[in-house]
């Protein structure tokens, strides 16, 4: 995978974890950057998914199963050890949809608009207008039913947060299509634009939960964080050759994070309530950082041992088959 990936991957699994360390650090506002960490997720896909080879079914069913293993052997050790109740929501809501993992609703749906965009040539030579159409019925639909009376458009598990992580998904599209542009093509612009940009973003943010009288405008926020998303994609893709050279135990410990994103978003809900009065700062931080890694990589590990399972019944009963 090419390298800058890897580092927007890891980054991402790191603000997301970062963002739910609420009663962790000295004061709350450390815990911050969590629809950031889901946007550059989501762009990251779009970027990996852009070519795409197989049919729906089969390309689709793929995402699903890769998704779904973790999340139905997570939930289900959850709910043994009492973690999760099966009297708050069903068994369908737990573990087929939405489950408990916004991310996991999200992103099974957007997946099949992102593929016909992506095996369409007409739409995937047009993203950008693609875009502007989707930017432009977000706007309606804000307009016209959103509840603007006070500040909540950061909600992830809102039907309208679908929106931004769909157009986080075709900008990651566009810049893998743009990938000769502007892959380590360096200009202090882009290092500009980042810092204007996250200063505008987190600025923009705190004015909207601060001020309720200008809440009806709190959609300017969402297009703030795209600008930002534009520019950090933009900014470690010209630095792919420069993040390549880092010292080899930052490299292994950013493609580490990298490979267990989706099970270190999987484990840590339950790990951080539990943590989180047992100890002060920053004993805690630590003590529940090593936890989540540790979990995570447990979950990923045994699902592993499940899928090469699977596969080896899969190609038993093929085999039988034939015979």
């Amino acid at each position: 995978m090419i390298f800058f990936i890897i580092v927007l991957r890891a980054l991402a699994a790191i603000l997301i974890t970062n963002s739910h360390y609420t009663g962790i650090y000295p004061t709350d506002l450390i815990a911050n950057g969590g629809l950031l960490g889901d946007v550059i997720f989501f762009s990251v896909s779009g970027y990996c998914l852009y070519n795409t080879k197989n049919n729906f079914f089969k390309w689709y069913g793929k995402r699903v199963y890769r998704i779904y293993i973790p999340v139905i052997i997570i939930t289900l050790f959850y709910l043994i050890i009492g973690s999760y109740s099966l009297d708050e929501n069903s068994i369908l809501w737990w573990f087929l949809y939405p489950t408990y993992y916004h991310f996991v609703a999200s992103i099974i749906i957007l997946y099949i608009p992102y593929y016909i965009i992506m095996k369409i040539d007409y739409l995937k030579k047009h993203i950008i207008h693609i875009m502007i159409i989707i930017a432009l019925i977000w706007i309606g639909i804000y307009v016209l039913f959103y509840d603007k009376s006070y500040y909540h458009i950061d909600t992830v598990r809102e039907p309208m947060i679908r929106f931004l992580f769909f157009e986080a998904m075709l900008l990651g599209a566009l810049f893998r299509q743009k990938d000769d542009d502007v892959r380590n093509k360096f200009s202090i612009i882009n290092l500009v634009g980042l810092i204007i940009s996250l200063m505008a973003y987190f600025g923009t943010k705190m004015l909207f939960s601060k001020i309720e009288s200008i809440a009806y405008f709190q959609i300017f926020n969402q297009f703030m964080l795209l600008v930002l998303l534009f520019f950090l994609f933009k900014f470690f893709a010209s630095l792919d050759s420069k993040l390549e050279q880092l010292p080899n135990l930052i490299k292994q410990i950013l493609t580490f994070i990298a490979k267990i994103t989706l099970e270190i978003y999987l484990v840590q809900y339950v790990i951080i309530d539990f943590i989180r009065p047992l100890f002060s700062f920053p004993i805690n931080w630590f003590v529940l950082t090593a936890s989540i890694i540790i979990a995570a990589f447990a979950l990923h590990l045994f699902c592993n041992f499940l899928y090469k399972l699977f596969k080896k019944i899969k190609i038993k009963i093929i085999g039988e088959n034939i015979a």
